[in-house]
């Protein structure tokens, strides 16, 4: 099978760097384009990263040569690749232009950035969850006239780890109407260099600007549906967020507690659910398709950061301590890795659940 031409905007950029690492053997795609800002512009990509390549392997030999763009020469990315993985590091009204931009020039856009997922007509997808809500790119072309192009983003990475598991609840039946949440996030979360060291050694920070407001709208999006040509939130479920900056690596864990809204599973029933959890990317057998979405843990003391990080290629989430809650209905911890299935990962999944369904 020839392999799709694709680019990569924000390259030089953690994640950007992320998406090097794990499309180097992918069998559907093959990156043909970099860009960044124009500061990396002309150089090739080994020289833009030199001194700040931070991903655990040597640059892939197929970039490493490959001369690195001006993101804003869209006329370029269009010559070269059939869509483009968005990771540009700009404020959010620059990051939405640009995007757009891409879109009407007929590339379709797969993004990592959060500043499209407020806006009405973009789907907020884990594949998973929502893979209908690809349906909304007909109506956002026609919203804006464009032809081949679109944006659909992945939401934020701290969600990934509870995100599935309630999931799984709610599609066999039972209505989880609240949550408390407590997000135990990564440094590599904060990009690089991200936190400075002194302010996490032997400290823990209990704020990350913004990330409350998107653990607890941004899921309601993802439950929601179509109706009347617009995305309509669910609001049957209500979310209360904390969340924190710890001196981990990668992987972000999430202490959480439910209420159902009626029938209340057992914890032997719960347990049955998530090992039983299987949707589209699955049927689809996607190339970075977790083959179990939700991994279970019996240890008193999993899941942990180092040790199930990495559970399915880093693209499931780990799952433990469940038991019963003493306020709400049951509680348990989930872990995702932030940078694999919360960043990178997450968009190539997306990127494979839009080819398969006749979008790219």
């Amino acid at each position: 099978m020839e392999k799709i031409s694709v680019g990569i905007l924000g390259a030089t950029g953690m994640v950007g760097q992320n998406y090097i690492k794990l499309l180097k053997d992918h069998p559907w795609f093959d990156v043909k384009y970099l860009a960044a800002s124009p500061k990396s512009a002309g150089k090739k990509y080994f020289e833009a990263v030199t001194g700040r390549w931070v991903m655990d392997e040597e640059i892939p030999e197929g970039v490493r040569d490959t001369v690195v763009h001006d993101a804003r020469d869209i006329t370029r990315a269009k010559n070269e690749c059939a869509f483009v993985f968005s990771s540009v590091e700009m404020d959010k009204q620059a990051i939405r232009e640009i995007e757009d931009e891409y879109a009407a020039a007929d590339i379709p856009v797969v993004s990592n950035n959060s500043a499209h997922r407020g806006t009405a007509d973009v789907p907020v997808l884990i594949p998973e969850i929502n893979p209908d809500h690809v349906d909304m790119i007909p109506i956002q072309q026609k919203n804006h006239g464009w032809k081949k192009g679109f944006v659909v983003v992945k939401p934020n990475c701290s969600l990934q780890s509870y995100m599935a598991p309630i999931d799984a609840l709610r599609k066999a039946g039972f209505s989880v109407s609240r949550a408390i949440v407590t997000t135990l996030q990564a440094v590599s979360g904060a990009g690089y260099p991200g936190c400075a060291s002194i302010d996490l050694i032997d400290n823990v920070i209990p704020f990350i600007n913004g990330e409350e407001e998107k653990s607890e709208k941004e899921p309601l999006k993802i439950f929601g549906k179509i109706e009347n040509r617009k995305f309509v939130d669910d609001d049957s479920i209500r979310i209360s967020a904390h969340c924190n900056r710890v001196p981990v690596i990668d992987g972000h864990s999430a202490c959480v507690s439910l209420e159902f809204a009626d029938k209340r599973p057992s914890l032997s029933e719960i347990k049955a659910i998530w090992s039983q959890y299987r949707c589209e990317p699955q049927r689809l057998e996607l190339p970075f398709a977790p083959h179990h979405p939700i991994v279970y843990r019996d240890e008193a003391d999993r899941p942990q950061p180092r040790k199930d990080r990495n559970v399915e290629k880093g693209m499931a989430v780990t799952v433990g301590r469940l038991r019963e809650c003493n306020v709400f209905d049951c509680r348990f911890v989930g872990l995702s890795h932030n940078t694999v299935r919360g960043a990178a990962g997450g968009g190539i999944l997306n990127a494979e659940l839009l080819k398969a369904k006749g979008y790219i």
